[in-house]
């Protein structure tokens, strides 16, 4: 299940960043959880559920984390090849199993895993220093998703908690998102290429991560995670010809050895 998320996850980013070229950034990420947050309103009808005010502000906290986090990692593959965005991104789930780690199995899959993160992420001295900046943030933001997510997963909300903490995303980042929107709206074929987005990378991926979170710890989920670098890294060189180079190879193959080891 989580491998078929991160590859529905990383086709949608690449496919984002081909309309990168036609919509500006920030108006694809806003559209991206838009997208996502209609589709799966309409599968789960959350409103048909009786909110308490707690479970209603996880699903708030949530969604805005979600959001910005989306906003945030669109502004970094704007910069830096896709495998590099994701792998500094991920720093903030490995700060997550760091602290959730109580075992020496799992203190050796995090060395494992940072140091194929470190490989794969391949930032020099003379990188895109704003895209790492977006990406360092994405992390931060990727981190609170873990957390507030389980909160939301605990509360038996699960997707419909993720299509209401979307829908409270989206009317947060539209003061950035919606400014420029004006050539997504006025073209059918952006319009829903930008919902196809939302789709492929919130809806089916979040979904899952909903249906993980209730199975798994936190801190497992987030070593799971580590997943992702490579997902990505192998798409985007599939998807967007960005190869990688012997480093990022060998750290691939640290990071599915550090699964192997949890």
């Amino acid at each position: 299940m989580f491998v078929a998320g991160a590859t529905s996850m990383y086709i949608g980013a690449s496919l984002a960043v081909h309309l990168f070229d036609e919509i500006a950034v920030p108006t694809v990420a806003w559209l991206r959880v838009v997208g996502a947050a209609i589709v799966l309103a309409a599968v789960v009808r959350p409103w048909r559920q009786r909110w308490t005010r707690a479970a209603f502000g996880a699903a708030a906290a949530f969604g805005v984390a979600t959001a910005v986090m989306n906003l945030c990692f669109y502004l970094a593959i704007d910069r830096l090849p896709l495998g590099t965005a994701v792998a500094i991104e991920f720093i903030g789930p490995v700060s997550v199993a760091a602290i959730a780690a109580r075992t020496s199995r799992n203190a050796l899959a995090l060395v494992l895993t940072t140091a194929g993160v470190a490989l794969l992420s391949g930032v020099e001295a003379d990188a895109n220093l704003p895209g790492v900046l977006f990406a360092l943030a994405a992390a931060a933001c990727w981190a609170a998703y873990i957390v507030l997510g389980a909160r939301v997963a605990q509360r038996d909300r699960g997707i419909s908690g993720l299509a209401v903490g979307l829908a409270i995303g989206a009317v947060a980042i539209a003061p950035i998102g919606a400014v420029d929107s004006g050539p997504a709206f006025s073209s059918p074929r952006l319009l829903f290429l930008c919902v196809a987005v939302g789709v492929l990378s919130n809806a089916i991926p979040y979904a899952i991560d909903q249906v993980v979170l209730r199975r798994v710890r936190r801190g497992t989920f987030a070593l799971l995670l580590a997943l992702l670098p490579t997902t990505a890294t192998i798409i985007g060189a599939v998807v967007l010809q960005q190869v990688p180079n012997v480093l990022e190879l060998v750290g691939i193959a640290l990071v599915v050895v550090a699964l192997c080891v949890r």
